[in-house]
């Protein structure tokens, strides 16, 4: 809450209340009326930015997130638990800079190859991680982004990034996790494009069969089930071997 500039007495309310545990949406609301945090017109919303809180504070406290790595494109809303950035968008950054000298531009071309080389070594850390190997990336990331080019904005830029080598890094530590957002990315492209389309939705409804569908669609692409045969299935149609529960598949595919 206090990344998010709530206003210290707000904070301070909710933290000299007895209560810190709530049973649902309905008691929490109910304690934030009480607490007189509703009546309060003034940016950001209390109301929005407790809530926000309080749920990242039951994720916490009932350890869904216990040993997740949230991989983002730096998107503030994804900058909770442990934390890692994506390097495509991060030499993103690097390519979207407008170089106006060939010195600028000869600069850009070599940071943007380095880069690339030393995302393959992560790549290839991560099929052979150890700890020497390890040390040695992390020695490079520094020589690499505390470069000086002589171009002012690519400077400012490495610092930049340099400022945010633990994220950046976080595959040393969790070689499991990957190294961008392609795959999330695909998994919502297909929201992006409905709403582009269609523009959205028109009631709860709707949304909720939307998201429900195009979630259960994902995941039988992933798990390599055809979605219309799980439809079927789901539907009484048993012209073929039944579908177990996707989430019994989903936990075989992790474990395998």
């Amino acid at each position: 809450m206090r990344g998010r500039n709530l206003a210290g007495p707000v904070i301070d309310r909710l933290a000299a209340a007895p209560h810190k545990a709530f049973a649902g949406s309905a008691a929490w609301q109910a304690h934030l009326a009480a607490l007189g945090l509703d009546q309060l017109a003034v940016e950001p919303n209390p109301v929005r930015i407790a809530t926000e809180g309080a749920m990242w504070g039951a994720i916490r406290h009932h350890g869904f997130l216990a040993d997740t790595v949230v991989v983002s494109d730096d998107a503030g809303q994804f900058r909770i638990g442990e934390h890692a950035l994506c390097w495509v968008h991060a030499e993103r950054l690097v390519h979207k800079l407008i170089p106006m000298t060939s010195d600028q531009r000869q600069a850009v071309d070599i940071m943007r190859q380095l880069i690339w080389w030393f995302y393959r070594d992560l790549k290839s850390y991560q099929a052979d991680p150890c700890p020497r190997r390890a040390a040695a990336l992390r020695a490079r990331f520094e020589g690499l982004f505390k470069r000086r080019t002589g171009y002012v904005m690519l400077d400012r830029l490495l610092a930049r990034l340099h400022r945010r080598k633990h994220e950046l890094l976080r595959v040393l530590e969790r070689p499991e996790i990957p190294l961008h957002t392609n795959g999330s990315e695909n998994d919502i492209r297909a929201f992006v494009t409905k709403r582009k389309i269609s523009g959205g939705t028109v009631s709860e409804a709707g949304k909720n069969a939307r998201d429900v569908l195009l979630g259960l669609m994902k995941t039988c692409i992933k798990l390599d089930i055809s979605f219309f045969r799980y439809l079927g299935d789901r539907l009484g149609i048993h012209a073929q071997p039944p579908i177990p529960p996707l989430a019994d598949l989903v936990r075989q595919a992790a474990q395998a």
